[in-house]
């Protein structure tokens, strides 16, 4: 089958008003294939300008969410909170909340339930460090934080989830993973939705690659048949996103 080609971009926490609305009347005026979904991450306060003022074929996120719908937890923002604003997406499991702010890949896999409840879609990101890779425990790593969301959500859930293979030693840095390293990898996440979950899952879900993804390297990597899309930092917040967006043309 073919699984629509998916490119998210992550703002993190940056943005103002002023650069938002300089961004969307770039993006706006960009043509964008029929065959590409678009989703732009954006931080909480900026997501009501953001839905207002991007076009509309283009989907809006949160870059977090947290795990009940109200009450006393100062700070939070629930993913209905998110719903209520136009998000339709949320990005779940990025490295900065997993090794910055310590988040257990137990608690992610209860936000991603808690995400899908809510209506909304999630990009779920999973990675390893480079002590990681270099100690070649990658695929354990990966499959470790996936295994908690395995147990956490049902097959049907799959369909409304994006993995974005993220290795936290490409990310920000300028270093990337190879073609090769990328599409590895992607495969064997996709072998491992096949025996833990279900060959249709493995078969149907998109595989984003994210770390250090720019316009030079999108159509390289785009290549590989098991990279479905990206999940895009530091170049999303510039007009080279929209190449990006054309990566399989």
């Amino acid at each position: 089958m073919t699984r629509t080609f998916w490119v998210g971009g992550n703002w993190k926490m940056n943005g103002s008003v002023a650069s938002i609305k300089d961004l969307a009347t770039t993006f706006n005026a960009g043509k964008t294939p029929a065959d590409v979904e678009v989703v732009i991450g954006a931080p909480y306060v900026y997501i009501p300008l953001l839905t207002d003022t991007l076009r509309k074929d283009w989907a809006v996120a949160g870059e977090n969410c947290y795990v009940h719908a109200t009450g006393a937890y100062t700070g939070e923002i629930s993913p209905e909170m998110l719903a209520d604003v136009g998000a339709k997406w949320v990005i779940l499991g990025h490295s900065e909340r997993r090794h910055i702010l310590n988040e257990s890949s137990e608690f992610t896999a209860q936000k991603v339930v808690k995400a899908l409840a809510a209506g909304l879609k999630v990009a779920l990101c999973v990675g390893e460090l480079l002590e990681e890779r270099e100690a070649g425990t990658t695929q354990v790593i990966v499959n470790t934080q996936l295994d908690a969301v395995v147990s956490a959500v049902s097959e049907s859930d799959w369909a409304n989830i994006v993995i974005a293979y993220e290795p936290v030693w490409a990310i920000g840095t300028g270093k990337v993973a190879s073609p090769e390293q990328a599409q590895e990898v992607h495969a064997a996440i996709r072998e491992y939705l096949k025996a833990a979950v279900s060959p249709k899952v493995a078969e149907e879900t998109r595989i984003a690659y994210g770390g250090s993804v720019g316009g030079k390297n999108c159509k390289e990597l785009a290549q590989k048949p098991d990279v479905d899309g990206f999940l895009v930092g530091g170049a999303s917040l510039k007009p080279e996103f929209l190449d990006i967006v054309h990566a399989t043309q």
